[in-house]
């Protein structure tokens, strides 16, 4: 599909229509997750990246193909390995011996959606590769800056329970995410319904995405992300946002909490969950449902809460009940 760099200008209700199509073609393949899926979408209308936290075999991969086939967008995979290098994500310079010039190869980040595989199995020189993608837009290679396709969205996976051969990502690099998305196993009545669709109409162990129907163009892509920048948004909300972010920098049991950009980001997802909940305008609970993807990654819990078994989750659901939400 040729790339438009123009958002089509969509109304809020042919928005909300489109979101809403959007979301339930993408849960015909992906079965069992619809929180996942929901707030997959969210950071897709929030122009925001994420990353993706399970165990194997969960359908990460298959969520992030379904979602950009339903986008309408190009996407490419990137399996991040120990011995990945950054110009196998951004590209390089080759040498033409016809032409006799230096020819740029462009890499696969130069998609719409680009998957980053087990990001965690690659050292943290290839990791800090995206980070000019995916805070910039952008790639610099040889010296030349060549701008990404938009709609870009990157998409991480990890693995939590793996710990052999992977590393850390650095702080400076998980702020980039504007979620971090935890996927579980599914139901009991999900999986036999995964399991049944998969032996019954598909050779081997996978469910296949080829039947997903496109509902988006790049283009209405973003035109869905320009109307998020039109919502209501009253200045009780803003200053909850920032409340809730600044409450996180002084509770007992977090060692350092979320900086502005948390606050940027929460109250950008708020206006996405709006949108997927059928309003044009931002309430408390937009803000309240989608806090702790916003923020589970952006807090560091203290050694004693961690010795406890505290999670970053049970900690942020204390903070957010102790701030009064404003009312409009």
């Amino acid at each position: 599909m040729t790339d438009k760099n123009t958002a089509d200008t969509l109304s809020f209700v042919e928005g909300i229509r489109k979101t809403n199509a959007l979301e339930q073609e993408i849960l015909k393949s992906v079965v069992g997750q619809d929180q996942v899926v929901k707030e997959m979408v969210i950071g897709m209308l929030a122009a925001g990246h994420i990353l993706i936290e399970g165990v194997p075999g969960l359908g990460k991969t298959l969520l992030a193909r379904t979602m950009a086939k339903a986008a309408g967008s190009s996407f490419n995979r990137i399996q991040f390995t120990p011995d990945l290098m950054p110009s196998d994500i951004t590209g390089h310079s080759l040498f033409d011996m016809k032409e006799n010039i230096f020819k740029i190869r462009r890499g696969p980040v130069f998609c719409h959606f680009l998957l980053a595989d087990e990001i965690n199995r690659a050292p943290a020189k290839t990791q800090a590769a995206l980070l000019e993608a995916m805070q910039e837009q952008q790639v610099t290679i040889e010296g030349k800056t060549l701008p990404l396709v938009r709609p870009f969205q990157v998409m991480a996976t990890q693995n939590p329970i793996e710990q052999e051969g992977t590393y850390s990502l650095p702080q400076a690099q998980t702020d980039r995410f504007m979620f971090k998305i935890f996927i579980d196993y599914p139901g009991s009545a999900d999986e036999e319904k995964i399991v049944h669709t998969v032996t019954r109409s598909s050779i081997g162990d996978g469910l296949d995405c080829g039947t997903v129907t496109t509902i988006l163009e790049p283009a209405e892509v973003l035109g869905l992300q320009q109307l998020l920048t039109g919502m209501t948004v009253d200045a009780k909300i803003v200053e909850y946002v920032v409340k809730i972010t600044r409450t996180t920098r002084s509770w007992n049991g977090i060692d350092f909490g979320a900086g502005p950009r948390g606050a940027i980001n929460l109250l950008r997802a708020a206006r996405g969950s709006a949108l997927v909940n059928a309003r044009d305008y931002v309430t408390p609970d937009d803000v309240k449902s989608i806090a702790l993807p916003v923020l589970r990654h952006r807090i560091k819990l203290s050694a004693d809460m961690e010795i406890e078994g505290y999670t970053a989750d049970q900690v942020l659901t204390e903070v957010l009940d102790s701030v009064e939400a404003p009312r409009l």
